[in-house]
Formats: structure tokens, sequence, C-alpha cells
């Protein structure tokens, strides 16, 4: 299990994290989100002994972590963490920097376990390409595949998927948490992609100037935010007085996209554009002041008027 308590940072006179506590469970995964700026990639560095924090401690299992002050080596042996340059030895091959802090000793067991990580990543037709002839997708995917070498118990991942094509990276993603599940592997990751942190997390931890502001399960963090910041991070969302809706209640609402439904009794909006989305359309309009968006199964024309509602 991982603890943080009451962990704070500052660098050059700025406050970056402020008190922040959480613990994590061994074996879940977790999605660290936040604003660009909010602290998400200091977090990391703290938890895995890059950095030295001002106050608070940090510790996995009975484990004190403790930075560079106190190491001279920073970063724990029983953690990896993936930053978001990638750190790969460009001269040499994908399989050699796989397998760069695997023994030699057993030669054939390392062939073995590299041959299993470039399959987990997709990465088996490129084991002898050398890395500096690599795409940003496929430096990624190496790098994935070189932090789960040594098998650790905690991953620390920085936007893990970030060059990852899209068409790739839903394949890739799922095949490296069902992996790490099934390991034991506890993972803390930072996405700016909603579907990743919903998807693949246990829990959500949100980030917002420094102070963790929430930590729930998905489902709680999407349908029932507790404020905009939240709302707007995972997912688009309409902010619409409830007054709106003729509904006798003096707060906003949280409404997503497919929660708004046309109707003949709901409250008149005016078209502005459609978009296809693929299974449908993303419909813009005008509801009073406010421009909102829903989804429906055909396109509607601009200027038409319809009413809308909100799904019970």
């Amino acid at each position: 299990m991982l603890q943080v308590n009451q962990l704070s940072f500052s660098y050059n006179n700025s406050q970056i994290l402020s008190d922040v506590s959480f613990q994590l469970k061994a074996g879940n995964s977790y999605a660290l989100i936040g604003a660009s700026g909010s602290g998400k990639s200091t977090l990391l560095k703290l938890v895995y002994g890059l950095l030295d924090a001002d106050s608070g401690s940090i510790f996995w299992n009975e484990k004190q972590i403790l930075g560079p002050a106190y190491h001279l080596v920073p970063g724990m042996d029983y953690m990896k963490y993936l930053a978001q340059d990638f750190d790969l030895m460009p001269f040499v091959s994908v399989a050699e920097n796989v397998g760069r802090f695997l023994s030699n000793f057993y030669l054939k067991e390392k062939k073995n376990r590299v041959d299993e990580l470039l399959e987990l990543v997709d990465m088996t037709e490129f084991a002898n390409v050398k890395a500096k002839f690599l795409s940003g997708g496929q430096m990624q995917r190496t790098a994935l595949a070189r932090v789960l070498a040594l098998e650790p118990e905690f991953l620390l991942l920085d936007e893990p998927f970030s060059h990852i094509d899209p068409f790739q990276k839903r394949e890739l993603a799922t095949q490296l948490f069902q992996y790490c599940k099934q390991k034991g592997i506890t993972i803390l990751f930072t996405s700016h992609t909603p579907e990743e942190a919903l998807m693949y997390a246990d829990e959500i931890l949100v980030l917002q100037n420094g102070i963790l502001i929430e930590k729930d399960i998905p489902q709680n963090i999407y349908e029932n935010p507790k404020n905009e910041y939240i709302a707007r991070l995972t997912g688009d969302v309409n902010i619409i007085p409830a007054n709106y809706f003729d509904l006798n209640i003096n707060e906003v609402l949280y409404v997503r996209p497919h929660e708004l439904q046309i109707s003949n009794d709901g409250s008149e909006v005016k078209i502005k554009h459609s978009y296809f989305t693929g299974k449908n359309y993303l419909i813009y309009a005008v509801l009073n002041d406010l421009e909102i968006c829903f989804v429906h199964k055909t396109a509607l024309q601009p200027n038409e008027r319809v009413y809308v509602s909100v799904l019970k």
C-alpha cells in the first residue's frame, strides 16, 4: 500500500503541491488527473523519490520513500517510473533497450522475457531496430516494455499513451492494465484523456492547483462531479442552471450530452450545428443564453427549433 501524508513541495518560491494526503491499495490502478500545471508530474516524481518534499512523508508498505538528499542514486528499486521523454538509448536496438536492466547471466531467460514484453506492446517486428529510427509511438511502447522488465511492485506512468496512434491506444492500454492486474502491479498514471482515466482506473485522484480535491471511483467522478472543474476534466458536460428546465431548485446541473434528449415538453433550443461522430450526431444548440450540446441519432438543421429535457 502507498501512504502519502501531508505532502507539500515548492520550486523557486512557487507552491506546487500543498498538504496532499491519500492511500493507494496494492494491485489496483489509479488515474491522476488535473489541468496542466496542477502538479501531477511533480507528484509522480516525489512518489518515486526523484525530488525532496518540503514537508510530509511517503511510504510504500513499511518503507519510507526519500529523495536525492538521502540517496546517491534517486529512485526506488521496487518501483519503475516512465517519464514523458522515454529515456531510451538511441543507438541500440529495441530488444536491448527492453532488456537493459536484465541480468546477462541467464541469457535464455532474458531473451524469453524480452520477447514476452515486446509481444505485449506489439513491438516484436521491431526488436532489432535501433531506437533512433522509431516513431514517437514506437518509442513509447518500447519504454513501457522496459519499465515492466524487472516486474516492479509499483508503476508510475506519466501520460503513458500520449504518442500512441488512436487505433492502437485502446488495445495497448487494455493489454497493459490487464497484465499488471494479473501480476498484482500497482499503477499510478497521469492522463489528459478522460476515457483512459474512466476505463482503466480503479479510482481517480483529482488535483487542482496542487491540492487533492477528490478521490473516488470513476463512475461517481463521472456521474456525480462535485464541481465544474471535475466535470470538465472527465468529459463533455453542459453547465446549466436548474431553472432553465423549470426545476424549482437554486443550483446548476452538470449534464452530459447523452443525458439530454429531444422531447415534447422540455425547454426550447435553437440548433446551431450538427457533427457526425460515427454512431450518432453531436448537436450544438442555444438554450436561452447558453450554448449546449447533446447527442441525437440524426442531424438537425441550423436554426431549427426543438425541445430538450434531461433524462431521468
